[in-house]
């Protein structure tokens, strides 16, 4: 099968029974393989049965991986084996130049949360960036970890930063960068994940649905203002937002994570192809997924709502449920969401706290807490007990044990 390896048909992909490929039709040795699964992986053939992974659509643009094909053809050309450059270790190598390097590159291709996992390791660990691989040791994390926290890091932040560091070096080690794993025993600073659910209270959850539609008629007023003046100046209209249901995409998403559960990974990288109305499911799959599990999710009415509607407003050139304006996902909605956290008077909440207020409200509906483990995607048990006080049957429980 040949085609144009863009958004529009890369959307217009199906799984089938067996996997399959499609070679793009303007970069000769370019290709996208599709797995029954869903999952869409870019690699460039460069010599007969010879190819290389360039990473899969869920994390790759198709501009990305026709660049990445340029250069791998090109040193092919050159007499070069692309494999074998990717595979030959750099000597000397500095931790900013891994990360810059190989470890970017790898990154880029495979972990869908590449930014941020990027960004941290450049800015939280940019004392480190000169030095050698085998020069980061125990003492020097410890010593991190330390300024780190006097400095008022939050734990739960310290131990991200330091997952990634580790992750990296893990990476560095199998690669022949580095013998061994300089830290690999560093231990994670201890966390009371229980004490630090936070959810919207009921008050809390009716201020921020006004914020919301406060936000949205601001929207509406202001594009009114903008087709008067150029009405006046016979300019072409802009998008008339009365006529749609959301002025833009906050609202929607929102409403979405509160009624689902999702992490905004999950939200952001979501495809119409994931939401199933007529059956009133929402699939997560796993290479989408922190746990790496594949999930399905029912639709309560309101997300059905939510969704139908925001379907008719829907960017046909991305496959993406929330699409940013060229059609990749959101970075991040971080002004917008605090604007409105800022009008509702809600202090101390996260847009990951929607997940906790989500849990809150079926645990509290009498939702068991396996069932709950299993719509949140969580792999370890552990993390559903901080609902298991909010639970009816928890309450009563611990009524009989005194009474």
């Amino acid at each position: 099968m040949q085609g144009l390896l863009g958004l529009p048909l890369i959307k217009s992909l199906k799984p089938a029974d067996r996997p399959y490929e499609v070679r793009d039709t303007r970069l000769k040795g370019l290709l996208l393989r599709v797995q029954p699964s869903g999952a869409m992986t870019y690699y460039v053939e460069y010599a007969r049965g010879k190819r290389m992974s360039l990473g899969r659509t869920s994390v790759v643009t198709p501009q990305q991986a026709r660049d990445q094909a340029k250069d791998i053809l090109g040193s092919a050309f050159q007499g070069k084996d692309p494999a074998a450059e990717v595979a030959k270790p750099a000597q000397g190598h500095t931790f900013g130049s891994f990360v810059d390097g190989e470890y970017g590159s790898w990154a880029i291709a495979n972990v869908r949360t590449h930014k941020g996992t990027l960004r941290r390791l450049n800015t939280s660990f940019a004392e480190f960036r000169p030095l050698k691989l085998s020069e980061i040791t125990p003492l020097l994390v410890e010593r991190w970890r330390s300024e780190r926290l006097k400095a008022g890091t939050k734990p739960s932040t310290v131990n991200r930063d330091l997952d990634d560091l580790k992750s990296s070096l893990g990476k560095a080690q199998q690669w022949g960068f580095i013998e061994s794993h300089p830290i690999e025993k560093v231990k994670r600073t201890r966390v009371d994940d229980r004490a630090t659910v936070r959810f919207l209270t009921d008050d809390e959850h009716k201020r921020l649905l006004t914020a919301l539609d406060d936000r949205e008629e601001r929207l509406r007023t202001g594009r009114d203002s903008a087709n008067a003046w150029r009405a006046v100046r016979k300019y072409p209209l802009l998008p008339d937002l009365r006529a749609a249901p959301y002025a833009d995409h906050l609202k929607p998403m929102v409403l979405v994570s509160l009624h689902t559960g999702l992490r905004y990974g999950e939200l952001a990288n979501l495809t119409w192809d994931d939401v199933h109305l007529d059956r009133a499911i929402l699939t997560i799959h796993g290479f989408k997924a922190k746990s790496q599990k594949t999930r399905h999710i029912p639709l309560n009415s309101t997300a059905m709502e939510v969704l139908a509607a925001w379907n008719t407003q829907r960017m046909e050139t991305s496959p993406l449920v929330f699409p940013s304006r060229d059609g990749s996902p959101f970075d991040n909605v971080r002004s917008s969401w605090e604007e409105v956290l800022k009008d509702a008077g809600i202090t101390k909440f996260r847009w990951h706290d929607m997940r906790h207020t989500f849990a809150s409200w079926l645990v509290m509906r009498g939702v068991d807490l396996n069932t709950v483990r299993e719509l949140l995607g969580h792999s370890d048990y552990q993390m559903t007990l901080r609902y298991a006080h909010l639970a009816p049957e928890h309450k009563a429980a611990v009524a009989r044990l005194v009474g």
